[in-house]
């Protein structure tokens, strides 16, 4: 007889209420595969945009959203070594993550240290891994420079926020409301600026630029993972020779003159941490390993706003849309 699981599935091009709990067979591990017995899975707004179609990749349907996992090493594939079964891992999938079983590549996956629970695990990878890359491998950043983050109450902005005081910078949050700004304020950031939530028009985006530039600018390094009508007012409160760092656009895609950079003589500069996985693994271990241990000694502490079980996934999925999350949801299994 063979062993079912349940999984939350797309099915067709829409929200997450299109999203279905299916019964599916257990999957059996190939060579050089992992299966897992998921506990947790990190929500991310690319979930969001997958199964909209409107994300850099488009799996063939019906898939299950959810990159992030954390959970229990079950069985090994034909060639596999390790993580032994029963270890307590992480890993990245892209999707596939909201089912009560995965398989998942040997290679990368990240044994979870004792001290860190699985949702805590499952709150790493995506939002640390995304800012730890921009702030240390995109824009070189040093102890005592200025940084800007934007979109601070967010998983990508707040673990900014918390690895930039980790790297020694001085940092300033920027954030829609002043509720997302105080778990940023517990950890001491001396600046924060609230924006409006809606698109600013001219003049709401010089006070906005008016209003940074007073809270610690012009900013060295700024990492904006929301784009919109607030990239122009922030890329000019930016320092001379600075570097912003462009991550994300949930608030659209932004309009940026380019005499901005030419007068500041600053660096526009990607972040796509997918693609930097791809392209030198070796330096994303080596950084997921660091990660791991500012986690297991406390240094870093990822926030969880909310945890849902697998039947409301849609609607952990959906909270990503309203712009009200302070820190990480997830979806426990």
């Amino acid at each position: 007889m063979t062993d079912m699981m349940r999984a939350v599935q797309s099915v067709a091009v829409g929200g997450p209420q299109t999203l279905e709990i299916r019964s599916m067979p257990v999957p059996e591990p190939g060579p050089g595969e992992l299966r897992l017995r998921v506990q947790a899975v990190g929500i991310n707004y690319p979930d969001l945009l997958i199964i909209e179609d409107r994300y850099q990749y488009r799996p063939e349907r019906p898939f299950s959203p959810g990159a992030e996992v954390a959970g229990v090493v079950e069985a090994l594939g034909p060639g596999v070594d390790g993580p032994a079964p029963g270890a307590r891992v992480i890993a990245m999938l892209g999707w596939v993550g909201l089912a009560e079983r995965v398989l998942a590549p040997a290679a990368g996956c990240f044994v979870l240290p004792e001290a860190v629970a699985m949702e805590t695990g499952a709150a790493i990878l995506m939002t640390y891994g995304t800012s730890f890359h921009a702030l240390r491998d995109r824009a070189g950043i040093r102890p005592g420079e200025s940084l800007l983050v934007l979109g601070a109450g967010g998983g990508v902005g707040l673990a900014a926020v918390e690895l930039g005081l980790a790297l020694g910078a001085k940092v300033t949050a920027a954030a829609s409301s002043e509720a997302k700004l105080e778990p940023a304020r517990a950890m001491g950031v001396a600046h924060t600026v609230v924006y409006p939530a809606e698109a600013l028009d001219r003049a709401g985006q010089k006070g906005f630029s008016d209003a940074l530039k007073a809270a610690g600018g012009p900013f060295d390094v700024i990492l904006d993972p929301v784009g919109g009508t607030y990239a122009e007012p922030a890329l000019r409160a930016i320092a001379r020779g600075g570097r912003y760092l462009v991550v994300g656009f949930p608030a659209g895609l932004p309009l940026i003159p380019l005499n901005l950079p030419l007068l500041k003589e600053c660096d526009i500069r990607g972040v796509f941490w997918g693609s930097h996985i791809d392209h030198d693994p070796a330096a994303h271990r080596a950084a997921v390993g660091e990660l791991l241990d500012l986690c297991a000694m406390a240094r870093i502490r990822p926030l969880i706003h909310r945890s849902y079980p697998l039947e409301a996934a849609g609607e952990a999925i959906a909270t990503l849309s309203t712009r009200g999350v302070v820190g990480k949801v997830v979806v426990t299994v």
